[in-house]
C-alpha cells in the first residue's frame, strides 16, 4: 500500500510545521531518505525525507500552508500502486491531542450540518480573525478537515494591511513566551557576584592551545553544569502537570537571529570539558544564524542560559523556556565598588539573575541554586 508521508513532529510543544518549500516534485521518482520538502517550527527549519523507494504523489500542502503534525502531506508509491481512494495515517502514527480534537470537533460539525459550532480553526487563525474583526465564516480554509488556517487568514485580509515586522519564526516566539508568561507561575532572584576568578580563567584560557575562544557563556556553561548536579530539582521539566527530573545535563544557550530568537542545546555539559563545551556552543550558534539547526540541536533542555552582557546590560530577568523550570539571565561584567573586608574596594562583578516557575521549584530550592553558582564563580579555580 502507499507509504504516507507525515508532517512530523519536531518538537515538544509543537502542534503544526509550516511546508516551506518541496524539493521534489509530484511524479518524481525518489529514493528512501531523499530530502521531499522544508518544513519549519518554532524552533527549526529541517528537510522531511523520504520514507520509502518510489513515486511521489498526492502532494496536498501547498508551500507556506500550516500543517497540523500527523498528517498527511503526500505518499509515496511503489512501482505498481496507485493513489489509494482513502489515504488514512499510518497505523503505527497515533495523532497528537490537537489533530484528535480537529477530527473530533470535524466529526460534530459534519453530524450538526454546521448548525451550532463554530467554524474550524487553528488558534492562530481565531487571533487573527480578532485582531482584524473578521468573521471566520466569511473565510475559506484550506487547512486539514477544511480547518481555516492562519494563511486563509492573511489572504483574506486587505492588501492595504500593514505588514508584520516578523516573520513565522517571530510569531511563534511570541506565541511561547505568552504561553510561560501566562501559565509558569514566575518568581526571580537577583545576585550580584565577584567575577574576579571567572576573568583571570578567561584571561588563563587564551593562552592554552584549544581554549583561545572559550567566552565567558563557556565558562558559565561549565559552572551552571556543576551546580545543576548538586541541586537536581532545577534540572527538571514541568511536563503535564508534573515535575519530571532529568538525568542528563542539557542546557540550551539563547541565540539571536535575524528574525527571531532561538536556544539550540549543549547536551551533557556536565560530562564535557572545557574545550569541548566552547567549541560545541561555536558550532551550535554558528548553526543557529545560518538557519542550519536540526531538530535534535533544539531537542531536550534542562536549562537555558540567556546571556546580554555583550550588549552592556547591567542585569535583568528572563521568561522561563517550556517545559524547562529555569533560566539564567547574565548581565555584563563591569568594574563596581564593592566592600573588601570592610573597605572600598573596585572589583569587576557580575549580575546573575534567575527565574523559575513556581509550580517546579520553591524559593528555598532556587536561592540554593543560585548561592551554589555563585559560590563556584567566585571560587573558580
Amino acid at each position: 500500500m502507499a507509504t504516507q508521508v507525515i508532517m512530523p513532529a519536531l518538537g515538544m510543544a509543537q502542534d503544526t510545521g509550516t511546508v516551506l518549500g518541496w524539493l521534489k516534485q509530484e511524479g518524481d521518482v525518489v529514493a528512501k531518505g531523499e530530502a521531499l520538502l522544508e518544513v519549519e517550527t518554532d524552533k527549526v527549519t529541517v528537510e522531511v525525507e523520504s520514507p520509502a523507494d518510489g513515486r511521489l504523489a498526492a502532494v496536498r500542502a501547498a508551500v507556506g500552508e500550516e500543517v497540523a503534525v500527523g498528517v498527511g502531506v503526500a505518499v509515496v508509491l511503489a512501482e505498481g500502486e496507485a493513489v489509494p481512494d482513502s489515504e488514512p495515517q499510518e497505523a503505527s502514527v497515533t495523532p497528537p491531542a490537537p489533530v484528535a480534537r480537529l477530527e473530533r470537533a470535524a466529526a460534530d460539525v459534519a453530524k450538526s450540518g454546521g448548525a451550532g459550532h463554530r467554524p474550524l480553526a487553528s488558534p492562530k487563525a481565531r487571533r487573527l480573525a480578532s485582531a482584524h474583526g473578521l468573521a471566520l465564516a466569511s473565510v475559506t480554509g484550506t487547512g486539514p478537515h477544511g480547518a481555516i488556517v492562519a494563511a486563509d487568514l492573511e489572504a483574506a485580509l486587505p492588501s492595504a494591511a500593514t505588514p508584520s515586522l516578523g516573520g513565522r519564526l517571530w510569531e511563534r516566539m511570541a506565541e511561547r513566551v505568552t504561553t510561560s508568561w501566562q501559565t509558569a507561575p514566575h518568581f526571580f532572584l537577583m545576585r550580584e557576584v565577584d567575577a574576579t576568578r571567572l576573568e583571570s580563567r578567561r584571561a588563563a584560557c587564551r593562552d592554552r592551545t584549544g581554549l583561545e575562544g572559550v567566552t565567558h557563556t563557556d565558562l558559565l556553561l561549565e559552572l551552571c553544569a556543576a551546580a545543576l548536579r548538586e541541586h537536581p530539582r532545577v534540572n527538571a521539566v514541568w511536563r503535564d502537570g508534573l515535575l519530571a527530573q532529568e538525568t542528563d545535563v542539557n542546557i540550551g544557550v539563547a541565540v539571536a537571529v535575524d528574525d527571531g530568537l532561538v536556544v539550540p542545546v549543549v547536551h551533557g555539559v556536565d560530562r564535557l570539558g572545557l574545550g569541548a563545551i566552547a567549541a560545541r556552543r561555536a558550532e551550535l550558534v554558528t548553526a543557529a544564524r545560518e538557519g542550519r539547526l536540526r531538530p535534535e540541536d533544539v531537542a531536550g533542555g534542562t536549562f537555558t542560559i540567556s546571556n546580554l552582557g555583550m550588549y552592556g546590560v547591567d542585569g535583568f530577568y528572563a521568561i522561563v523556556n517550556p517545559p524547562q523550570v529555569a533560566i539564567l539571565a547574565v548581565g555584563r561584567i563591569a568594574d563596581r565598588v564593592v566592600a573588601v573586608d570592610g573597605v572600598p574596594a573596585v572589583r569587576p562583578t557580575l549580575v546573575l539573575g534567575l527565574s523559575f516557575d513556581h509550580r517546579a521549584v520553591d524559593g528555598a530550592h532556587g536561592a540554593a541554586y543560585l548561592d551554589a553558582l555563585a559560590r563556584l564563580i567566585e571560587e573558580y579555580e
